[in-house]
């Protein structure tokens, strides 16, 4: 799993949603210190230009891809990481080249960016956040497993290990322990939390799989009073109702309100991350979130003012989807299609092979309760070919044709059908 990953105040590659707000739909972050400390408000230094780039883009990016998903199926709960997406694709692309690549450049927000400019400003954003708030618990893993026979080009694995910190290993797919494998890192890079992410036995035409983990924990900046969580009732889309451990809370926190939404943002830890709750008034869900990003900019730029009461019920989510066409539909097509997918830094006859995503899925998980969140993600990207790779087979054990040649005049000596089982000689 990523080396990055490490015990007291080191957590694996941290980030700040002030700067990459990437992360799960519902930003959580953990906490080792025993207490409240000052508020972090300021990064520890400028984002560079292409840094800024990343962050701007990947921003669109979780918006449009919160929008696409939820459009899809606006009756159910969703729970999504934009960054776990983001950088699981991320790392994909950097192995693509021609449209494949434009498409999922533009797709993830990175227009105008090149391989090497994408590449490092991840590299450099993550690294600088690693530890900007020390009572936040975030890891972020990456990986790539490929099949042991399946060689990729060095230039792609060095920028996916640089870039991405990325745990790479070439495994016998034919081996069931090869699933095994990958589904101990997902379920290590989660804290168990989510433990099966390739189910055996894997497709002989999958070739590669590049996969991100992400790992929230935290507490509360200012905790729910257990004693006052009550069974109350929660109001569903039909109109009718279900009781719910509802926490309550009354603090001085960011509060803001606009077309058909109230909100309010509750820190954890430092500060740096915060869960935005924002309750659209009835009917109107739909409409804010196809609005979201004015409602997180306007709790983002509110003064923490007065008294705010919240009630925020307790709740946990596991949740998995396929997005093969939700990215489609925001433009990343061509990589899905073994007729025109190029990934060409991948390998340089990958389109010979018909080297293609043959799916992208993620699972998450979220848990909210008194003392604060725990979320986890983990996003899958499969990669395979039209045609197993290997020494091409000729097995003539139904009927066929033979024919006895001189090579250089192509004079044909004798000409058959064998369609019979034939006789031993």
């Amino acid at each position: 799993m990523l080396h990055r990953h490490r015990h007291c105040h080191r957590h694996g590659r941290r980030a700040a949603p002030g700067a990459l707000a990437l992360g799960l739909i519902v930003a959580a972050c953990g906490t080792d210190a025993t207490g409240p400390s000052e508020p972090i408000d300021t990064l520890p230094r400028s984002l560079t230009v292409s840094e800024r780039a990343v962050v701007e883009g990947s921003n669109r990016f979780a918006w449009s891809l919160l929008r696409q998903v939820y459009d899809a199926e606006p009756s159910a709960s969703v729970f999504l990481s934009p960054l776990s997406a983001s950088m699981a694709l991320g790392m994909t692309a950097l192995g693509a080249e021609g449209d494949t690549w434009t498409q999922m450049r533009d797709m993830l927000g990175f227009e105008g960016l090149s391989h090497e400019e994408v590449g490092v400003a991840y590299e450099g954003l993550l690294e600088m956040l690693l530890d900007l708030d020390p009572q936040v618990r975030l890891d972020i893993a990456n990986s790539l497993w490929h099949r042991d026979a399946f060689t990729l080009e060095a230039p792609f694995l060095d920028a996916v290990r640089t870039h991405f910190d990325a745990h790479v290993e070439g495994l016998d797919f034919n081996d069931p322990g090869a699933a095994a494998a990958m589904n101990r890192w997902a379920s290590d890079a989660t804290q168990g939390k989510i433990d099966e992410v390739v189910q055996p036995p894997i497709d002989p035409l999958t070739m590669l799989f590049l996969m991100n983990a992400v790992y929230f924990k935290g507490d509360w900046r200012s905790g729910f009073d257990p004693d006052a969580t009550q069974r109350q009732p929660f109001h569903r889309l039909d109109g009718g109702t279900t009781p719910v451990r509802l926490m309550e809370l009354s603090d001085t926190l960011r509060y803001a309100a606009g077309e058909g939404w109230v909100g309010v943002e509750l820190p954890y830890g430092g500060g740096a991350w915060v869960m935005d709750v924002i309750v659209p008034e009835e009917g109107r869900v739909g409409d804010v979130v196809a609005d979201l990003p004015s409602a997180v900019a306007a709790l983002h730029s509110a003064s923490r003012g007065g008294e705010v009461r919240v009630f925020l019920p307790r709740f946990r989510l596991e949740w998995k989807r396929v997005l093969n066409d939700d990215l489609a539909a925001l433009g990343m097509t061509d990589a899905f299609s073994p007729a025109h997918a190029d990934f060409g830094r991948m390998r340089a006859d990958a389109r010979d092979l018909g080297l293609y995503v043959k799916q992208v899925r993620q699972n998450t998980f979220v848990e909210v309760n008194e003392e604060g969140t725990e979320a986890a993600a983990v996003t899958v990207v499969e990669v395979g070919v039209v045609c197993a790779c290997g020494p091409p087979t000729v097995r003539a054990d139904r009927p066929f044709l033979v024919v006895i040649r001189e090579r250089l005049s192509g004079t044909v000596l004798f000409a058959g059908a064998i369609v019979e089982p034939p006789v031993e000689g």
